[in-house]
């Protein structure tokens, strides 16, 4: 029998989907490229073919030392994912970072030393530097800075596969690139050019439109052309998101920190096959599947974009369209890692950012605490007394599995209209709707028809008020 409803895009083939996509991952994998010396090394030769080679800094402002080494301990798995080697890692303590190189310009130079005695071609700091500490910086340690900020970055353009995901990604990039473009020599000069020298008179006269002036437009015109790519992209997300919502089925988002499992949770719930990495950001494209109650109500559950301490602002602002399946949810599914080193970090981490979507401050909320097989039961007792609407899971053996799905079935909006009706049988799409959309409570076969008792959703109802019998009336 052929299938032609709105909801059979969500179908899933099976397990194979995730297998394939983590293979491929692991069979490519990124090099980073070639040795990044800002030094002038004219001779081919003496240029070296490797990895790149990481020291991370960071700078302690504020909490206790734990959170300093958490933050860091973040920033190696981040460096990691995308694909570098960690050498070393430094943390200072300052009331704040220094305005001119991060972290002072003593140290800046005792780095200096660190990155030649280790070898090391690129510093990642943890945090988001200015376009002025960035390039001083740059110019004492005579290697390559990058910020958390451009890290992160650098993951999402991995690991975006989607067309919309790639074009969110490269928006990101571009709003962050704008500000920090630079030029090297005079060709890359401010200098204006012919009568628009304004009277400066000779000597005043530049060589036009410089290059730099030319990438920053360029870029603009990129920037612009790519968000109407994606107003186009998320017409489509928006048709098929009002497509669910005129069945009135109901929508559960699955909103959490990275790495916290919302894909594993995902297919354990549904089969959707999903790429499973134990990596940050692993998924980026969200992924909406459809799911059925204990008592066989139908719902739509979503895997969104991991979130992560100081998510940059330009990936939120990039994202928003994949964002909004949280805001337009029924419910949302806060995973949290219960084995990770600070968990409540996480869920604060996470409300941050949901706290900045419109829509999101009413739809209520379950916390899952995940990964219990691998979690100290004390950190998880910590959790649930805290959050009082919480429940412990684990996506990997199935634990707290079914119980999480009885508590979808409460939370889930009610069907508030019981019918008992005789549905003739040229309406049987009527009777297939209720089993998958409501909640039969019995169903009868007679001459005239099917007697169905079942609660419904107030759009089916009138339906079937409309074609239906009452049954005290069926002789």
């Amino acid at each position: 029998m052929h299938k032609n409803t709105a909801l059979d895009e969500f179908e899933t083939t099976g397990f194979d989907t995730g297998e394939f996509d983590l293979e491929e991952r692991q069979a490519l994998r990124r090099v980073a490229g070639l040795s990044t010396e800002l030094q002038d090394v004219s001779e081919v030769e003496y240029r070296q073919l490797r990895l790149e080679r990481v020291v991370l800094v960071g700078v302690w402002t504020s909490g206790t030392a734990e959170d300093a080494d958490n933050s860091l301990l973040e920033l190696k798995l981040l460096a990691e994912t995308a694909g570098s080697q960690v050498l070393d890692g430094l943390i200072q303590r300052r009331q704040k970072p220094d305005p001119a190189t991060y972290i002072g310009s003593g140290k800046a130079l005792e780095l200096r030393d660190i990155v030649e005695s280790t070898g090391a071609d690129t510093v990642i700091c943890d945090g988001e530097l200015t376009p002025g500490q960035l390039r001083q910086l740059e110019d004492t340690v005579k290697v390559k800075v990058i910020d958390r900020t451009a890290l992160i970055l650098d993951i999402f353009a991995q690991h975006a596969k989607s067309r919309e995901g790639k074009a969110q990604v490269e928006l990101a990039q571009l709003q962050y690139l704008l500000p920090r473009l630079r030029g090297w020599g005079g060709n890359l000069s401010r200098q204006v050019g012919g009568r628009a020298a304004g009277g400066v008179g000779i000597g005043g006269r530049g060589p036009g439109e410089t290059k730099i002036e030319l990438d920053r437009r360029r870029i603009r015109e990129r920037m612009a052309k790519l968000r109407r790519q994606i107003g186009g992209m998320s017409t489509a997300r928006d048709t098929k998101r009002q497509a669910r919502q005129q069945r009135e089925v109901p929508a559960v988002a699955i909103a959490g920190y990275t790495n916290a499992g919302k894909s594993s949770l995902l297919n354990r719930v549904t089969g959707a096959g999903v790429l499973v990495e134990d990596a940050l950001f692993a998924t980026l494209d969200p992924t909406v599947r459809r799911a059925r109650t204990p008592e066989g109500r139908l719902f739509t559950i979503a895997d969104t974009v991991g979130f992560v301490r100081h998510l940059p602002h330009q990936l939120v602002e990039a994202f928003r369209s994949t964002l909004e399946e949280v805001a337009d949810a029924d419910l949302i599914l806060h995973v949290v890692d219960g084995s990770h080193p600070d968990p409540e970090g996480q869920l604060a981490a996470v409300r941050e950012v949901l706290a900045d979507l419109d829509g999101v401050a009413g739809i209520p909320e379950i916390v899952v605490v995940n990964k219990a097989d691998a979690a100290d039961q004390e950190v998880i007792d910590r959790i649930t007394r805290r959050e009082r609407h919480s429940i412990v899971v684990s996506a990997r053996t199935g634990k707290g599995i079914p119980e999480l799905m009885e508590l979808i079935e409460r939370e889930l909006p009610r069907l508030d209209h019981e019918v008992h009706l005789l549905v003739p049988y040229e309406r049987g799409d009527l009777v297939s709707r209720a089993h998958k959309e409501g909640e039969v409570l019995s169903v009868a076969h007679v001459e005239d028809g099917t007697v169905l008792h079942a609660r419904v959703l107030p759009s089916l109802f009138q339906e079937l008020e409309r074609v239906g019998k009452p049954v005290e009336r069926v002789s």
